[in-house]
């Protein structure tokens, strides 16, 4: 019951307490109007321990009010600014939503590179690489397995590799709708020929390649949307071995199925591998 209710309900008692003593010749009992003062008694013990709870309470509220100034004091002779220390505060909450945000979107960028390398990792069956090189996922195919030397026509062994990797690509919808560029790519051998330097003939077999990749399968070719598709040739300019060596030169003449990134996913993917 509320102070104020208490008064209430004392005043109206109080009220019928001279009432009944002006009528205590009209029907009212002894008994009655001890009753009434016992009740009157009661009401005014609740009314004083409410009345002093109050002051306690308003006691305590100064005495936090006090130490809130006296804290602002202390803050204000140690040279802190209150009014920019909430400012800072309210910074660093957006600034930890925020990160928050950032690393939610990063741990969902890194389960559709997970689900990517999965999909693509059935094509090392093959006896294919799939490798991140230049934060792109890359599918490295052997230049010899592909072409003769010197040559931009695709064997047949290579036609057979080409048509299994299209088949991977073709029948899995997330992949079918990436995009991707070949990139051709050659030793540091002089090249003499129609093409006239290692650029032109890496441009050459980058685009037999994307030919094949993006001719109808009706015609014994990959069916591949030449919308995804591109090609490039980066002759020996980006080489992943030694050209000193004979092995090192093999490694270096191929041609790579580079998966493009989206917008989204431009993040060093090394770093989700590890």
């Amino acid at each position: 019951m509320t102070a104020r209710a208490m008064w209430l309900r004392f005043f109206v008692l109080l009220m019928a307490f001279s009432t009944a003593l002006g009528s205590i010749g009209c029907g009212y009992s002894e008994e009655e109007m001890r009753a009434k003062v016992r009740e009157i008694e009661s009401l005014q013990k609740q009314l004083d321990a409410e009345e002093a709870r109050n002051k306690q309470f308003q006691r305590e509220l100064d005495e936090s009010r006090a130490k809130v100034e006296q804290l602002k004091e202390q803050l204000a002779a140690a040279g802190v600014d209150v009014e920019n220390l909430r400012k800072d505060m309210e910074e660093q909450a957006r600034a930890l939503a925020e990160y928050k945000k950032r690393a939610q979107q990063l741990e969902e960028i890194k389960k559709r590179f997970e689900l990517l390398r999965a999909k693509l990792q059935s094509l090392t069956k093959l006896g294919l690489k799939v490798v991140v090189r230049n934060n792109r996922m890359v599918i490295q195919l052997p230049g010899d397995v592909l072409f003769d030397s010197g040559r931009e026509t695709l064997r047949e062994e290579g036609e057979n590799i080409l048509g299994q990797v299209a088949s991977v690509v073709r029948k899995d919808p997330t992949l079918r709708e990436r995009n991707f560029q070949v990139a051709g790519h050659t030793d540091n051998k002089p090249y003499v020929g129609v093409f006239k330097d290692n650029w032109g003939l890496s441009v050459m077999r980058a685009r037999e390649v994307l030919r094949f990749l993006i001719k109808p399968t009706d015609q014994n070719g990959g069916g591949l949307s030449s919308e995804h598709w591109s090609a490039s040739g980066y002759g020996d300019t980006d080489p992943i071995a030694d050209n000193d060596t004979a092995e090192g030169r093999q490694q270096n003449r191929r041609c790579e199925l580079v998966v493009l990134p989206a917008i989204e996913e431009m993040l060093d993917l090394n770093s989700l591998t590890k």
